[in-house]
């Protein structure tokens, strides 16, 4: 029971609210409200009930894909 637990509370902290990931970002929530409503990255969230969660993972795979190099 208690390895439960603490997977649980592993997988709680990868999860991130919209003003969190917002910030994580250096956007706003709003923006990231349109990025999803219009689909316009592919940023993947997750819906929890009326809650939008980020995970940290995610954020970080689409930093890296914005990454420009010369």
């Amino acid at each position: 029971m208690t390895d439960k637990v603490i997977q649980t509370s592993k997988a709680k902290s990868n999860l991130l609210t919209r003003p969190e990931a917002a910030e994580y970002l250096g956007v706003t929530p709003q923006t990231l409200a349109v990025w999803a409503s219009t689909r316009r990255y592919d940023l993947a969230f997750t819906k929890i009930g009326r809650l939008v969660k980020y995970r940290l993972s995610d954020l970080d795979a689409f930093i890296e894909s914005r990454l420009i190099t010369s």
